[in-house]
């Protein structure tokens, strides 16, 4: 490690929280109705779309009808997605003239993008046309980023004195997140990216001759627009199939500095919304502290992983001063393609800029532990800021027990409903990526799938589970995942992973809406500061980690220690 390697992953995650802040507090006076710097240009637009679809904005829901509504839209988008994949070659906009998916590949995909997995078992630019690209993961990319936003509004209301049981509008609020947050941040994000090279055209290739004399067709198209909501919705699928290491999808350092910082703002932004819109702020920027501080942590740490080397090649006696350099970007170098493997796996976004199949070790089990927590330091947009409050829930429950006393939070009495709900969504992701993992390994499709054998093979169909159900959507690169068995399986374990915890998150929010507001006592314990900080991280390290540390034993550790004894698979 180096003090510039550790100076540029501080700075950048300080200027994050830095920018996350006042975005918190925009998107809270968005999402309450209120007038913001746009409403004079796209107020207007706001109310002809509701007037158009028949929104009334002040019709409140409670949680059945908001988490229905949820579920509709994002199965209505996941139908429409199927059909445009398996009929593409039908479709305008496909110059290079692809067919349809096939129906398992189509199903995965199409469940992996509604889901905000954007998990791809294919090459996006030797499998999808410029208009599947756009008419079909772009439009999803805004729905489900949309989806997880409105979903963090409704728990944030739940602990409001005035919810009473209404959570808001759900169709309100995914039209305000599109048009006021996720639209215009895109905008500036493509212009970015177009000024620094990323491509934004129709066309399906071009023919260049390199500097050997040769003919070489290089694959474009609608790149840059798509790639700034991919990074910004926490999405993370690519256009190329080399995501963002590909020179279309990312240019250059610079881009790469805006790419880790978009991935990063709208989730640290969430605990400030949260906060505002349940009435304390303060209680908001303790849980955003507690992401910081978590994140910053595990970042220096998978950049020692990376930093230190591989000691095979210090045995042969060759010299690796910029550290483990496989699998990464000479112009990024160890310490920011460290820096975005932590942040897109501590998120939901999945997109890389190293192969993570060539991590150190201990650098590819700290990604994988950061997706097995639940993502939720920061998380996706909207889905880790309503997982943190569930271990927060879970961290007053304890601080209950340890003093005899009734748990609150936010001045809401979290009883035996509530907490036994909490468990039952945080024991969804265990069940899926162990289950799913121990299926996949005692069947023939399942070992067919790995090209690694010994503890790197178990890290790798651990780390598809993993990211499948952890709505991530990164892989390690070695495994051969359009199967039956993967296509399918891994698209249950998406849709575990983001409906069968929010499901229960929603109906602890229904449940707390209803209660009554309790004013702080002498006995309550208090929720803003650096005592409860401690408290949540040590919850979540515990409880996110502990029920992974056999597998995580028996892949990654395993593969370090058979590493140092010079054994490799």
């Amino acid at each position: 490690m180096t003090a510039l390697g550790v100076a540029q992953i501080v700075l950048l995650l300080a200027v994050v929280v830095g920018c996350a802040i006042p975005l918190g507090a925009f998107i809270a006076a968005v999402l309450s109705g209120r007038r913001t710097f746009l409403s004079p240009v796209l107020g207007p637009v706001e109310r002809g779309l509701f007037r158009l679809s028949g929104i009334d904005p002040a019709h409140g829901m409670g949680w059945r009808t908001y988490t229905v509504a949820l579920l509709v839209i994002t199965a209505v988008h996941t139908l429409l997605l199927y059909a445009i994949l398996r009929l593409q070659f039908y479709l305008p906009f496909n110059p290079q003239g692809f067919t349809g998916m096939s129906p398992r590949l189509a199903f995965n995909t199409a469940i992996s993008f509604a889901t905000n997995t954007n998990w791809q078992a294919y090459s996006g630019e030797t499998t999808l046309s410029n208009g599947a690209q756009m008419l079909g993961l772009t439009v999803h990319n805004f729905v489900s980023a949309a989806v997880g936003i409105s979903a963090a509004a409704a728990v944030s209301r739940a602990f409001s004195p005035a919810s009473k049981g209404v959570l808001g509008n759900a169709w309100a609020d995914i039209t305000r997140i599109v048009l006021y947050v996720l639209l215009p941040i895109s905008l500036l994000m493509t212009a970015a990216l177009l000024a620094l090279g990323a491509p934004q055209t129709l066309l399906g290739s071009v023919t260049v001759t390199t500097l050997e004399g040769v003919k070489q067709v290089i694959s474009i198209g609608p790149v840059a627009f798509q790639e700034a909501i991919k990074i910004l919705g926490t999405n993370g699928g690519g256009f190329f199939n080399a995501n963002s290491a590909h020179p279309f999808e990312n240019p250059g350092i610079l881009s790469d500095l805006i790419e880790n910082w978009a991935l990063l703002l709208i989730p640290f932004s969430m605990p400030v919304m949260f906060g505002l819109l349940a009435g304390r702020a303060r209680d908001g920027m303790a849980l955003l502290a507690t992401m910081a501080l978590l994140l910053t942590g595990f970042a220096l740490l998978l950049y020692a992983a990376e930093a230190g080397g591989n000691p095979l090649l210090h045995a042969l006696g060759v010299s690796n001063l910029g550290g483990n350099m496989e699998g990464k970007e000479v112009r990024f170098g160890t310490a920011l393609s460290s820096l975005f493997a932590a942040s897109t796996t501590a998120t939901s976004t999945g997109a890389v800029i190293a192969a993570h199949d060539s991590l150190m070790p201990l650098g590819g089990l700290v990604t994988l532990f950061l997706i097995q927590l639940g993502e939720v330091i920061p998380g996706g947009v909207g889905s880790g800021l309503y997982g943190i409050v569930v271990f927060a829930l879970l961290a007053v429950f304890v601080a209950g027990l340890m003093v005899g006393r009734t748990p609150e939070y936010l001045g809401k009495k979290i009883q035996a409903k509530e907490v036994k709900l909490a468990m039952l969504a945080v024991l969804i992701l265990p069940l899926s990526i162990l289950g799913g993992t121990a299926l996949s390994l005692n069947t023939a499709s399942g070992l067919g799938s790995l090209a690694n054998a010994g503890p790197h093979g178990l890290s790798e169909m651990l780390y598809a589970w993993t990211s499948a159900t952890g709505n991530n959507g990164s892989a390690f690169a070695g495994l051969s995942a359009d199967t039956p068995l993967l296509d399918y399986g891994l698209a249950i374990a998406m849709i575990l992973g983001r409906f069968a915890f929010l499901v229960p998150v929603m109906a602890i929010a229904g449940s707390l809406s209803l209660k009554q507001s309790l004013r702080p006592g002498a006995g309550t314990f208090p929720t803003d500061g650096a005592l409860f900080v401690g408290l949540l991280a040590g919850v979540i390290l515990i409880l996110g980690g502990l029920q992974y540390l056999p597998a995580l034993s028996l892949g990654p550790l395993a593969e370090h220690f058979a590493m140092l004894a010079h054994a490799t698979y």
